[in-house]
């Protein structure tokens, strides 16, 4: 599964077409964010994708998940959003 990082600073239209051109190849990905900012930004990017790839009937379902991840070798809590496509 591919995992697509976002942080506070992402851009969320271009983290929207990153998702997109994943979601075409593969039907799963997953979008991982840690703090409130980067929460924030993967929310929308995740509503700016399904503006991407609704014309071509494609509809997403999201999955929200808690993710223990290591960053400089600490532990810190993650939200995960797995991504499908029907």
């Amino acid at each position: 599964m591919e995992i697509l990082k976002v942080s506070a600073q992402s851009q969320p239209k271009a983290v929207a077409g990153a998702l997109a051109a994943v979601l075409r190849e593969k039907i799963t990905a997953e979008v991982q964010a840690v703090g409130a900012g980067a929460v924030n930004q993967a929310v929308k990017a995740i509503a700016i994708t399904r503006g991407f790839v609704a014309p071509n009937g494609i509809d997403l379902v999201v999955i929200p998940a808690f993710s223990e991840i290591s960053i400089e070798g600490e532990e810190r809590t993650a939200i995960k959003f797995i991504v499908e496509s029907r």
